[in-house]
């Protein structure tokens, strides 16, 4: 493994519910009750509260809470999505079912560029049991390579086929961008274009297999034209989308495969004075806050991001008891349900 370095933030003693009071603009109350889970919470407060969370790494000690006697555990959330309406569904599950569970929960960034060996280096030495990764850290050999090579337990969310005894929550991604497939073929399209996602994910690929299999179904060629690049980044779906609309003969319908890709689309078509869906279908995946912080609101698949979190640390803690009493830790795959959403975004071809 890499050096061990102990961050600033470390080495101070971290940041308190006060310093994300101070930085969200909100009451040590108002923080306690977004990380605690409660539900009575504007989205937009959740939102800036979480936004100061991920900025200053706060790890709410959650093992104060723990009764008196029991055996402590300690795990860490390692998250890296450039999506931060994604991260912030992801850290209310999170936190919320680390306080149901009794643990202390720490959360850790670990983006593009860091040297993962220290990241982990300074988990496995503050005594972490285990792991829960998300997107896209969750589909990194050097990572799942890393893990798989200590003692340390680890779920991972959003890969379909994680190694060894990895346990793992997700959703059926190919069925579900079949679905929203088959929704905008029910409306009549025929050119319909298809944003990918990072190639790196397997729910990348995943999606756009469920794409590919709902257009042989219907008999329908995909003209290769219309399949675009895209990083699941906001940037990348304006680059995509210019690309797809500045065809000759561009698309009635976009198929994004996440909301944030497809908000760009619609930021796009809009730029260009595009009536969306009189003149373009723009449909997404995931219903994050942006499917409805957007005009006109997006169709979309609903990835139950929070309840995925909220699983995952509950298997986590299981096999981590289980394994500190001698128990089989078989691995569990757990799939939810996902739910196709009807908004405003999408309505029959305008010709």
């Amino acid at each position: 493994m890499g050096r061990i370095q102990k961050s600033p933030r470390a080495q101070q003693g971290g940041a308190t519910i006060a310093d994300v009071a101070r930085a969200s603009g909100f009451s040590p109350m108002t923080v306690s009750r977004v990380i605690n889970g409660e539900r009575n919470v504007k989205d937009s407060t959740r939102d800036a509260v979480m936004e100061a969370v991920e900025k200053l790494n706060y790890s709410p000690n959650l093992a104060a809470r723990t009764l008196a006697g029991a055996e402590q555990i300690r795990i860490a959330m390692l998250y890296g999505n450039p999506s931060f309406a994604y991260l912030s569904r992801l850290l209310v599950g999170t936190l919320e079912q680390a306080r149901k569970s009794h643990v202390q929960l720490v959360i850790e960034q670990c983006d593009e560029g860091q040297d993962i060996h220290d990241v982990f280096a300074d988990l496995i030495e503050s005594g972490v049991d285990g792991v829960v990764l998300s997107p896209p850290l969750c589909d990194s050999p050097k990572m799942l390579e890393l893990i798989q090579n200590t003692d340390v337990t680890c779920v991972v969310v959003a890969n379909w086929c994680p190694p060894g005894k990895m346990s793992v929550v997700y959703i059926d991604d190919v069925e579900a961008a079949a679905t929203m497939t088959r929704h905008i073929l029910s409306l009549g399209h025929k050119r319909i274009a298809f944003v990918k996602g990072n190639p790196e994910q397997k729910a990348s690929h995943q999606r756009l297999k469920g794409f590919e299999m709902a257009m042989a179904e219907a008999g329908m060629p995909i003209d290769p034209e219309l399949v675009v690049d895209g990083l699941f980044t906001y940037r990348s779906g304006l680059d995509a989308a210019d690309k797809l609309l500045d065809l000759a003969n561009p698309p009635s319908a976009i198929f994004a495969s996440n909301d944030d890709m497809a908000a760009a689309a619609i930021t796009v078509a809009h730029r260009r004075h595009l009536d969306v869906p009189k003149d373009v279908t723009i449909c997404g995946f995931d219903d994050t806050d942006f499917a409805l912080s957007i005009w006109p609101e997006l169709t979309t698949i609903h990835q139950p991001i929070a309840d995925m979190s909220r699983a995952a640390v509950e298997i986590l803690v299981d096999r981590i008891r289980a394994k500190r009493s001698g128990r089989p830790t078989p691995r569990e795959d757990r799939m939810l349900d996902f739910t196709f959403v009807r908004r405003e975004s999408d309505a029959q071809p305008n010709s």
